[in-house]
């Protein structure tokens, strides 16, 4: 999750490397291309180090056990001799020199056991045995490229410390009160927040499919950036791209791109990765300077990213009435009838935790 900076999923495979273009727009949209070139480098680096590997053992048992190295000598003649035998259509002693080449494998395995070495100790040793170290098994991103796939969406954002501190583990209702009942809501803020909570959840793990949109209200300090942050780790640990910022931020960078022509290259990536992330959090609307300018401009990234089925959160301390006083009835309009809207209820539970409030 980029807090402020940027991680659009984009990415590429080689020409001829088997991964067909649905295969490739899926790996663009999980990395940029200099994010996927970092991760295939890591693969090379692999491959050149396992290669390294192979040639220092084989090195050591030819030196300690020349039998083998005779051996495998043999075995490559007798392969190259059947190769030779099938091209010339004689399949009978191609098939014989096959058998005698595994007879003499087995023999070669006798003498490393003898001397105290695995029977697969010449082969490659790969970190990831499921891709070979290349990333990809069956046509797909294997698992051990999505782990580094994760640790690049959190360690090139500045956001891990804070989603290590804020998410649904660390999420304690200690601080809502149990004992008074909300008159809007008819709940206690207790039963309240474990509901809201409950559709966060909800809203993760339906995300794949749908790609909701959320509208966190409530004052400051009922738990809109907390619960933001929660929904946005989980769905980072499933692999998908999400971009955190203020609301004055995200404007700076709409009206960079805007304003500075087609000399800003950067200014452009980081506009288009605000419509085409698969989760957008724009926290505190409504703190910026509001004008024609931003009011235009928030219509059209909610009405984009809606259009282009992406997940928005926002969170915004004005009611829905003051929303549409300050961004238009066409913005408010678009998110009443397309976003879920979730006011937050209770006293500022950064102020209860240091005892200058009570609950309720």
């Amino acid at each position: 999750m980029l807090r402020g900076t940027w991680k659009r999923q984009a990415g590429r495979k080689n020409p001829g490397d088997g991964i067909d273009l649905e295969k490739k727009e899926e790996v663009r949209m999980a990395l940029s291309n200099s994010q996927y070139d970092a991760i295939m480098r890591v693969y090379n680096q692999r491959q050149f180090q396992d290669k390294r590997e192979q040639d220092k053992r084989i090195a050591e048992v030819y030196e300690k056990v020349p039998q083998v190295e005779a051996l495998s000598d043999e075995i490559a003649a007798t392969m190259a001799q059947a190769a030779r035998k099938i091209l010339a259509g004689d399949r009978a002693a191609a098939d014989q020199l096959k058998k005698d080449a595994e007879f003499l494998k087995e023999q070669k395995a006798v003498y490393l056991k003898q001397n105290g070495y695995p029977a697969n100790y010449l082969e490659l040793q790969y970190v990831c045995p499921d891709c070979k170290d290349t990333g990809y098994a069956d046509g797909k991103k294997c698992h051990c490229f999505k782990h580094m796939e994760i640790e690049i969406l959190y360690d090139q954002s500045n956001i891990r410390e804070v989603l290590e501190r804020e998410n649904f583990d660390t999420l304690s209702m200690a601080y809502y009160d149990r004992d008074h009942v909300d008159e809007k809501t008819g709940m206690t803020v207790y039963d309240y927040m474990s509901k809201v909570i409950r559709e966060c959840r909800e809203y993760v793990e339906k995300f794949k499919n749908e790609k909701g949109s959320i509208l966190f209200t409530g004052n400051t300090g009922c738990g809109k950036t907390f619960l933001s942050n929660c929904i946005a780790r989980e769905l980072i640990r499933r692999y998908f791209s999400v971009v955190y910022l203020t609301a004055t931020d995200m404007f700076d960078i709409l009206a960079g791109s805007r304003f500075n022509g087609g000399d800003d290259d950067e200014a452009k990536d980081r506009a288009s990765y605000i419509l085409d992330c698969d989760l957008l959090i724009i926290d505190d609307l409504g703190t910026e300077l509001i004008n024609t300018f931003t009011a235009s401009q928030m219509f059209y990234c909610v009405n984009e990213r809606l259009n282009r089925n992406k997940g928005t959160i926002i969170s915004t301390n004005l009611t829905l009435g003051e929303l549409q006083d300050a961004f238009t009835e066409r913005v408010t309009s678009r998110i009443m009838s397309r976003y879920k809207i979730i006011p937050l209820i209770g006293d500022d539970i950064r102020l209860v935790r240091r005892g200058f409030m009570r609950r309720g």
